[in-house]
């Protein structure tokens, strides 16, 4: 990864021509071919990277690694980086490239019992450039940490999992409908992959994004967390409450902005989620 990439995940990173002219806007919702395309397995393959972070505490454990991969099969109305939907919207970089990068800061990850995240977008979509870097990490000691809502989990071997030290699973709604709506796209594939990982003694972090008027309704909440209390490796669950610091990102692409006029949650109703999920037994933050 060059040094241009290090930035911020809230900075706009546009490479198609056009994505951000309002005509483009109902093609950008539209998943690309390119974008769902699978790539061979190269020594030296390429993956698409929006951005990259050092020194995150909120994406897993430690002092992190963070590197933005783009591509997304879901178009939440919430996502804060829309900009990140499509593959080639990313710099393109060589798993070499990447890893010469992280090692520059390993020991301090180490160190700070932290390691490497990969974010997005959703990384399941780049599953070969995905295990490669994680293969590489685990070689040199890092703890590596996937931030994914699972929707693509089926395409992960047994063994490409074993090198994913926590998964960050975002879980966006317990009813089948509400999460059709916040994605456009189906809930059962994430619940399928949390299972497995249960099953397969893969540590996990939840993660429930709370929208007032969207993802707050108490029999919404009350299924994901009585489905979070089933699953053997859950270590906590992170309320995310919901914030505006994406919607200049939707005007800037000409996107039509659902929860323009939405305002995040207040602490009373950010306390009743919380305690939802406290009351099956689960650690909440």
């Amino acid at each position: 990864m060059s040094r241009s990439l290090t930035g911020s995940r809230y900075e706009l990173h546009v490479a198609r021509k056009g994505a951000t002219e309002s005509k483009a806007a109902h093609d950008y919702y539209a998943i690309h071919a390119g974008d769902d395309e699978q790539i061979k397995e190269e020594d030296d393959l390429v993956g698409y990277v929006h951005s990259y972070e050092v020194g995150s505490t909120v994406d897993g454990p430690g002092i992190r690694f963070v590197a933005f991969l783009t591509g997304c099969l879901l178009r939440c109305q919430y996502c804060h980086n829309p900009d990140t939907w499509h593959k080639y919207n990313g710099h393109p970089v060589t798993v070499s490239k990447a890893m010469r990068e992280i090692g520059k800061y390993a020991q301090v990850l180490k160190i700070s019992k932290g390691g490497v995240t990969l974010s997005g977008g959703e990384p399941m979509l780049q599953r070969p450039f995905v295990t490669r870097i994680f293969r590489h990490c685990k070689a040199l000691g890092v703890h590596t940490c996937m931030d994914t809502s699972g929707r693509l989990g089926d395409r992960f071997t047994d063994q490409e999992l074993m090198d994913i030290d926590l998964n960050l699973l975002d879980i966006k709604s317990g009813d089948p409908e509400i999460y059709q709506k916040i994605t456009r796209q189906p809930l059962q594939p994430t619940l399928d992959y949390a299972r497995r990982l249960s099953e397969l003694g893969r540590p996990m972090w939840i993660r429930y994004v709370l929208v007032a008027g969207l993802s707050d309704g108490y029999d919404n909440v009350q299924k994901v967390a009585d489905f979070c209390a089933g699953l053997k490796t859950v270590q906590r669950v992170e309320i995310l409450r919901f914030h505006q610091m994406g919607r200049d990102k939707w005007q800037k692409l000409g996107l039509d902005y659902p929860l323009e006029n939405v305002e995040p949650p207040d602490a009373v109703l950010t306390e009743r989620v919380r305690e939802q999920f406290r009351s099956r037994g689960l650690t909440v933050y």
